[in-house]
């Protein structure tokens, strides 16, 4: 029996059991084996075969991956943003590549990616949709590209297919800490309540995974399918953007409708309708930091900022004098900064400060 057959048998008897208390149980242990088959399904089989792949060496201050089925507007709106030209059609599959674009936008460059649609069983590998999702995972942001003519049927589907390839859209990491031992049993602690596992839940998804000695603290009341990600350990955590597209051809009361949802915007990329909005989105997602540098005796220079962001190693003067120059922080003393994140400007502040968007920074050496 093929993993996917196991897959779905234990898909069955899900549904088949009845959700009480007393199933309860019984039910993690499931939902354990399915997320440690799921990880065997992502697994390469056998040696790697040369080929024309999705590597794109990254580039810029951030990277935003689109993601959505055949024909839903992404190379046009590709086009749009970046000037890339990347081949648009009306039939299905014209992007069978990932194709690269910078866009130039609050003195950053952010790179965007041009997927190629990904189709239902992506997850499994069907139309190279693990290669797809693949790079999605790079990205600092995933803008999901939706057909408002088709309402609420695709958004689900890949979402579903996100998920199981370990893709968590809009959540935080569970506040989990986890560490296998060697030796010493199963000891776990909890500095709130635990309402979804118990110990004995947490062994039985623990022995599942074949761990049978771990250090375990929980601060957050996880659910058993956030502890399950928790031990997995290969979950990636992005921002997710939904863009409804093709709002010309839709009446104005779905429109209003669909813009009201969390996390979305409607978009027409093939009328320009509302892209400034959506790249206002992009940017409060990514939570870029613009530091703008200072010599001594002369004005800031506006024009090249040094970008740094919260996923990308953080938001301190430290990354910051290491992004300049790595010799730099080796000589550092003190900085002095103006902007929003001092008391006063300008401050003196060490290494450990952390900065704020469009801060000024001048470095002083030994």
């Amino acid at each position: 029996m093929g993993i996917q057959e196991k897959i779905k048998e234990i898909q069955q008897e899900m549904d088949r059991t009845q959700k009480n208390k007393a199933t309860e149980h019984h039910m993690g242990l499931l939902k354990a084996r399915i997320a440690k088959l799921q990880a065997q399904l992502l697994e390469p089989k056998g040696p790697k075969v040369a080929g024309e792949g999705f590597d794109v060496v990254k580039f810029g201050d951030a990277r935003i991956a689109l993601i959505g089925f055949p024909s839903v507007g992404k190379s046009t709106l590709m086009s749009k943003l970046t000037g890339t030209e990347s081949e648009a059609a009306a039939y299905e599959f014209t992007t069978l590549t990932c194709i690269p674009g910078t866009i130039h936008y609050n003195d950053a460059k952010i790179q965007m990616l041009d997927l190629p649609g990904i189709i239902e069983g992506a997850a499994e590998g069907k139309g190279r949709g693990r290669q797809v999702i693949a790079s999605a995972k790079s990205a600092d942001v995933v803008l999901m590209v939706l057909d408002a003519q088709k309402g609420d049927e695709q958004r689900p589907l890949l979402e579903r297919e996100l998920e199981m390839c370990g893709l968590r859209l809009n959540t935080r990491p569970p506040d989990v800490v986890f560490r296998q031992l060697k030796t010493g049993g199963i000891q776990y602690n909890s500095t709130v309540k635990l309402s979804h596992l118990d110990q004995r839940q947490i062994k039985n998804i623990l022995n599942e995974y074949r761990i049978h000695s771990a250090n375990i603290l929980f601060r957050q009341d996880v659910t058993v399918d956030e502890f399950i990600d928790v031990i997995a350990s290969n979950r990636k955590y992005v921002p997710c953007l939904y863009a409804y597209n093709k709002i010309d051809c839709v009446s104005i009361e779905e429109v209003d409708q669909l813009a009201r949802r969390p996390n979305s915007v409607v978009i027409s990329s093939k009328l320009d309708l509302n892209l400034d909005r959506l790249m206002k989105f992009l940017w409060d997602r990514m939570a870029l930091v613009r530091i703008y540098t200072k010599r001594r005796g002369e004005p800031p220079a506006f024009e090249e900022p040094v970008v740094l962001t919260h996923g990308r190693g953080g938001c301190t003067v430290k990354v910051a004098v290491q992004t300049l120059h790595q010799e730099l922080l080796r000589d550092f003393k003190y900085a002095l900064v103006w902007g929003q994140s001092c008391k006063h400007s300008p401050q003196t502040c060490g290494l450990s400060h952390e900065l704020q968007d469009e801060d000024v920074v001048q470095v002083f050496k030994k």
